[in-house]
């Protein structure tokens, strides 16, 4: 006999979030491969009851991935789930990036890298709080982070948390072949940062190391080992599913059937 194994309370949650992540995209496009490999992070951050986010502060800064984002805001009843029926529709409150007109959202996304120098600001003007930012790998590659990085140790920023997104793709293909960012935990320990490295889609890992995290001195990376796609066996580790213009009826009832 198999033993039982007991699945995580958040974990429901995440499968009927991905289903609504799917339908969003199928009938509008966008940026899927990232959205369903950082939603747990996502999802572990609002349900697990780690943070208030009336008071506390979650910024996204790989803004592209506004629809994992918009789903669980949704869930959370920041705003209506029918608004999500025209996600990226011309004068829909919900375009393809994250603005601060969204109710729930800090931070309109611009250019990769700039998020986590936007969360510096709100841990160092707001010490009572946490904040949390969720970076891509891919933004690693920009030199922003790396300031941002420096400024979090200088000023002690012990109440800031940054969670990588680390699927190992971007747009045009792997991290490792475009811009390696070899051992990025070592990176970050050498920069003055507690480090913690997590299967990004275990929540019981995600949520031990945000626990972990509120108490820390140090300015807190958690690097989240996830899976381009996931969820959906055609998309997972295929960059040609970092952003999708549409997808046929045939692939969609797939992907449904595997979600």
């Amino acid at each position: 006999m198999l033993p039982f194994i007991k699945t995580h309370p958040l974990q429901k949650i995440a499968q009927e979030l991905r289903g609504d992540l799917l339908d969003i995209i199928y009938k509008n496009g966008g940026h899927i491969g990232g959205s369903l490999s950082s939603i747990d992070s996502i999802i572990a951050v609002y349900f697990s009851s780690l943070f208030d986010l009336k008071k506390d502060h979650f910024i996204l800064s790989a803004g592209h991935l506004a629809p994992a984002l918009y789903i669980v805001l949704a869930k959370a009843k920041y705003f209506p789930k029918n608004l999500l029926e025209n996600y990226s529709s011309l004068d829909s409150l919900l375009q393809g990036h994250v603005s601060h007109n969204v109710p729930g959202v800090e931070y309109s996304s611009g250019s990769l890298g700039q998020g986590l120098s936007f969360a510096c600001g709100l841990a160092l003007g707001d010490r009572k709080h946490s904040t949390i930012c969720l970076t891509s790998d891919g933004e690693h590659q920009e030199g922003q982070i790396w300031e941002a990085i420096l400024f979090a140790k200088k000023y002690k920023l012990g109440n800031l948390i940054n969670i990588v997104d680390f699927n190992g793709f971007q747009i045009d293909g792997s991290v490792s072949e475009i811009m390696p960012l070899d051992n990025l935990a070592s990176k970050y320990i050498q920069f003055g940062w507690t480090v913690t490295t997590v299967d990004g889609h275990n929540f019981n890992q995600l949520i031990s190391a945000l626990k972990n995290a509120k108490k820390s001195d140090y300015p807190n990376c958690i690097i989240a080992k996830t899976v381009l796609g996931k969820g959906i066996s055609f998309m997972e580790n295929n960059f040609h599913y970092h952003d999708i213009k549409n997808l046929s009826e045939n692939l969609y009832q797939k992907a449904k059937s595997e979600l």
